[in-house]
């Protein structure tokens, strides 16, 4: 697969109803995994890349090394690579583009809070931002899927009665901005998933959680896209990591457990 016909086959895969499972990766030894188990499309995770970088989450890591990363996990695969790019790393459109070109990957998530602060940043900025992103990547021949995610339902800045208002609100602006995608990052209630789906023009990703609902169950509510985050990493790390080097530690034979 050509990197230029990549960002294409990754689109067609969000199909509401039909979702696109996406257990994000955070090194090219992860992303070989989730290729070889049969997934069509590899996604990063920047809380998980951060941590194997050596860094904190919210852009603690250097964009140099975040994009170093993501361009080792695109020449690791065969699939599309999306990257998880938090809020841009403060770059400016025409400087995000360029820079994040060039790693190959074929999308990329933008975020409207801060990644710092945690405050929302006003809609109309963002979908701003989001435009001069797609304008830029169109006038320099780049195709990116990108992925919109909105944090009301992560953040809570307004009552739970308007936070799914002000999400449909900015998932309208952000489509309409250029994004291919919306991704209300904590929205795991049902009825609000369903109305989610139902209410907003373009493909919806949720994200798994601890797995309160099935792939399934989120299929019938009308999801297009399901993401993991970091839940796998820690999970693995949590699981396994200090097990075995605890049995190490202590003389046992790890390869026991």
């Amino acid at each position: 697969m050509s990197d230029t016909s990549r960002p294409a086959v990754l689109r067609e895969l969000h199909v509401p109803g039909d979702p696109l499972v996406l257990p994000n990766v955070w090194d090219a030894a992860s992303a070989r995994m989730a290729e070889a188990a049969g997934f069509p499309a590899v996604a990063t995770s920047s809380a998980a890349t951060a941590a194997v970088l050596g860094h904190d989450d919210g852009e603690g890591a250097p964009v140099a090394e975040v994009l170093a990363a993501a361009a080792r996990i695109v020449r690791a695969v065969r699939v599309p690579v999306t990257v998880d790019f938090e809020r841009g790393y403060g770059l400016a459109p025409a400087e995000l583009v360029e820079r994040f070109a060039a790693t190959g990957a074929a999308g990329l998530n933008l975020e409207d809070s801060h990644p710092a602060s945690g405050d929302m940043i006003d809609v109309g900025e963002q979908a701003d931002f989001l435009s001069a992103v797609r304008e830029t990547a169109a006038s320099l021949g780049v195709d990116l899927v990108i992925n919109a995610r909105t944090d009301l339902f992560l953040r809570r800045p307004v009552p739970p009665e308007a936070q799914l208002s002000g999400t449909l609100e900015r998932a309208r602006r952000y489509l309409a901005a250029g994004a291919d995608c919306v991704y209300p990052i904590g929205a795991g209630d049902p009825e609000v998933i369903r109305a989610l789906s139902g209410g907003v023009a373009g493909p919806v990703n949720v994200a798994y959680g601890n797995g309160k609902l099935t792939r399934a169950e989120l299929a019938a509510l009308g999801v297009a896209r399901v993401s993991f985050g970091p839940a796998l990493q820690r999970h693995l790390y949590g699981t396994f990591a200090a097990a075995i080097f605890s049995a190490v530690a202590s003389g046992e034979n790890p390869f026991t457990l």
